[in-house]
């Protein structure tokens, strides 16, 4: 069975997230969905309500999809997977220089693990979860970057937050 791991914060997941995943899965016989917990960013969602809503917002795709956290070295992970393969999603020339780095020191840790890139659909390409907060904080549109319970839960928290 050819294992892939689709790693992220996921805070909130997008529609480009599940742009990514709906291509991801015609590649491999199952996805993980890792869903990193990494405090340090100061994510809006604790990483129970992240997995939560990615689980939800993958629940009608016609797959084997798996999500689980982590917060272990990310080679660790895929290794304990038993992962063939790890797919990043890429928006812009932006996202490259980042990734591109992450793939040289993930490939020195276990060149076993193939890296592979899928370009975001142009519709979702200026997505990240990252502006979808912003907007919401600043009272602006989300709902067409993400779901409408993922909208409805990220204007909740912003809305508690305030």
């Amino acid at each position: 069975m050819r294992i892939g791991l689709y790693p992220g914060t996921f805070d909130p997941v997008t529609n480009g997230h599940i742009d990514i995943i709906g291509r991801a899965v015609k590649l491999v016989d199952r996805l993980v969905i890792g869903v990193a917990r990494n405090d340090d960013k100061g994510p809006l969602f604790t990483t129970d309500e992240r997995v939560e809503m990615v689980r939800e917002a993958v629940a009608g795709i016609d797959a084997d999809i798996v999500v689980e956290p982590f917060d272990t070295l990310l080679m660790h992970f895929a290794e304990k997977l038993d992962a063939a393969v790890i797919v990043r999603g890429l928006r812009a020339v932006a996202d490259f220089e980042y990734e591109f780095q992450m793939t040289a020191m993930n490939q020195r840790l276990n060149s076993q693990i193939e890296t592979v890139f899928l370009m975001a659909d142009p519709r979702h390409q200026a997505i990240a979860s990252r502006l979808v907060k912003e907007i919401a904080r600043l009272d602006g549109a989300i709902e067409s970057f993400v779901s409408p319970q993922v909208a409805a839960r990220v204007l909740a928290k912003v809305k508690d937050k305030a």
